[in-house]
């Protein structure tokens, strides 16, 4: 059997496999998301140490067996910063966490936007890693003094399972510290921000081994000591080894606390404007490209508790089908933690749009669920304006288990959206990774081919994709006229001053 392990957002998740891709067991262990400021968002690793080590032991005792590998996934960007002693030294800063817009910017200026781009795939963006180690520099310099050593979220869990410091190549582009083409750090992106290699731990291709379990680890947990460790991918690359996009055409579509659009590229190219993210691959010697809304099904569970959690999601989502498309010309600015494709505003903010006396909680809720997919939309179009083949959509993600949400995506993007058999999500890729590591798969793509199983597809209705087309100029619109208005703007989290 294999095991796959994700540090996400929420919680830590862990799942026993067979080679066929069917679950033997499957164990969630959730812990806390701090928000000390608007705009921040905070973790403490060693509570994803102590929810690893539960989903791991109720693993172990429920499956029993003999397990081949370990992989793991989990929440990218995020960082963690680490002493000599190896010791955490603040809790770790997220991948939607928005307090660094002037590191952005020194980013931005001590490289130039063009050749950063052209280097790393990206611009400089308030979720990525090397914009976080700045803001340590500038804002807690006695916290950075002691910084030895700075990893990802599921690297961490890494270190503690393992005692190695690697990363993947996967996770690795999502730090802006990473040379694409050469799948390695960059030494001038380092050199310019000041940042000591020594700092980052090895990179390997994802199906790579990086270590074995230590064994008193392995004792705590009930598994095997040297029980072999791959390196893994960040979350959105390992969910898609397991929704097998790793080929031209199609595409997947994550709704999740993010949404996320991924697809898969033969070469390293980046978007040279920057709207899309360029990162390698899971698949060696592969890039894919990303659209990313940070609070798509978050947007959901904001409203969800706002409502006082009385309504579960399903429950959510058959109001939603009570009310026509377009809810009554009711629009949903998803835009609660920033925006960032295509359109790269971490200043944009959430909002809803033509409320009227008659609107009532399904319209409110219709227009949230629209108001996700349109911006994922626009990150499909980005796509499409770099040549991306895009016949098929699969939907994953907890807002795949919506019906009523993959319908709206078919006729939203007005392409036929396939749902999964079993949307086990980053955690089975992680597990597919491990059994490529070890030889159990030749390849990512017979991993994929033995396990990946399509369930329902959905056509879009052409009635309402035609509505939906009108509908998304609209989106377009507001989104340009709150992003120009002068109230939307907030004070500066850093300097505390108005931007103008």
């Amino acid at each position: 059997m294999l095991l796959g392990l994700d540090i996400g957002t929420t919680g830590a998740r862990a799942l026993a496999t067979d080679e066929a891709g069917t679950v033997m067991a499957s164990a969630y262990a959730e812990y806390p998301l701090l928000t000390p400021r608007p705009g921040w968002t905070e973790q403490n690793p060693e509570d994803w140490w102590e929810a690893t080590k539960d989903v791991l032991r109720r693993i172990a005792t429920e499956a029993g067996g003999d397990f081949a590998a370990v992989g793991l996934t989990g929440q990218m960007h995020g960082s963690v910063f680490l002493n000599q002693a190896g010791d955490v030294i603040r809790p770790a800063l997220l991948w939607n966490d928005q307090r660094t817009g002037v590191q952005c910017e020194q980013i931005t200026e001590r490289v130039g936007a063009e050749r950063l781009i052209a280097i790393t795939g990206n611009p400089a963006l308030t979720g990525f890693q090397a914009p976080k180690i700045l803001w340590l520099r500038d804002v807690e310099p006695v916290q950075y003094r002691h910084v030895r050593r700075v990893l990802l979220p599921k690297d961490y869990v890494r270190l503690r399972l393992t005692g190695e410091t690697a990363t993947d190549v996967a996770d690795a582009s999502g730090t802006l510290l990473l040379d694409l083409k050469a799948r390695a750090w960059s030494g001038e992106i380092l050199d310019a921000l000041g940042i000591p290699a020594e700092w980052l731990p090895s990179i390997s291709e994802s199906a790579t081994i990086t270590g074995g379990l230590r064994p008193s680890v392995a004792a705590e947990l009930g598994l095997p000591a040297g029980l072999p460790v791959a390196a893994g991918a960040g979350g959105s690359a390992a969910a898609a080894i397991a929704a097998g996009i790793v080929r031209r055409g199609l595409i997947s579509s994550s709704i999740g606390t993010s949404g996320v659009l991924f697809a898969h590229r033969e070469g390293s190219e980046p978007d040279p404007s920057g709207r899309l993210q360029a990162f390698c691959s899971a698949v060696p010697g592969r890039y894919h490209l990303m659209a990313a809304t940070l609070s798509a099904g978050g947007s959901l569970r904001w409203w969800r508790n706002l409502l006082g959690g009385a309504m579960d999601y399903e429950e959510l989502a058959a109001i939603a089908e009570t009310v026509p498309v377009g809810a009554e010309g009711l629009f949903f600015l998803p835009y609660l933690s920033g925006e960032r494709t295509p359109h790269l505003n971490p200043e944009a903010r959430g909002a809803f749009i033509g409320l009227r006396a008659h609107h009532a909680r399904a319209h409110l809720t219709r227009a949230l669920m629209e108001g996700v997919v349109f911006s994922l939309r626009d990150g499909l179009d980005a796509m499409r304006d770099l040549g991306v083949d895009v016949q098929r959509v699969r939907a994953t993600g907890g807002g795949a288990r919506s019906r009523a949400w993959r319908q709206m995506q078919a006729d939203i993007f007005n392409l036929p959206v396939e749902s999964m058999a079993a949307d086990e999500g980053p955690v089975l890729g992680a597990a597919l990774l491990a059994g490529v590591a070890t030889g159990v798969y030749r390849d990512v793509q017979q991993a994929c081919d033995r396990t990946v199983r399509i369930g329902e597809v959905i056509e879009p209705d052409r009635d309402r994709a035609a509505k939906y087309g009108q509908l998304l100029h609209k989106f377009r619109a507001l989104h340009a006229a709150t992003r120009a208005s002068p109230e939307m703007r907030v004070p500066s989290l850093t300097t505390g001053s108005v931007d103008d």
